[in-house]
């Protein structure tokens, strides 16, 4: 078995494209701005993020219809140098709620929200300290 992406149903196809795309500077499969399916990737790595229009899953899974609320996903990305990434992308528009920080001795954070609000992780693995 292999994790092939995770996969978000947003209502805003276009913002969430443009902030997976431009702010967080994921490469995007096709190019699909509009949706209704676009994939992304980052630079190193074989998981993906991937964006679908909730109303295309709804025709297929009736709930899907009804109102997201609450926080549904977390989505991680690791990064060599979390505050050059944290100050690249808010250069761009992102909006860090947190961090960058210590999560623990061998991690360091920051977390944004996407268009949606799905909330996105960044992390820095840290080496082990003696």
């Amino acid at each position: 078995m292999e994790l092939a992406q995770v996969r978000l149903l947003v209502t805003d196809f276009a913002a969430c494209y443009r902030f997976y795309a431009d702010v967080l500077g994921l490469k995007p499969q096709s190019g699909a701005t509009e949706g209704p399916y676009e994939k992304f990737s980052p630079h190193t790595g074989s998981a993906g993020i991937a964006l679908q229009d909730r109303a295309m899953m709804a025709e297929i899974l009736d709930e899907l219809g009804e109102t997201a609320t609450g926080h549904r996903s977390l989505v991680v990305l690791r990064v060599d140098d979390l505050d050059a990434y944290c100050a690249e992308i808010t250069s761009r528009g992102a909006a860090l709620l947190h961090g960058p920080a210590p999560m623990t001795d061998r991690m360091r954070v920051a977390h944004l929200k996407d268009p949606e609000g799905n909330l996105v992780e960044l992390q820095q693995w840290l080496l082990l300290r003696g």
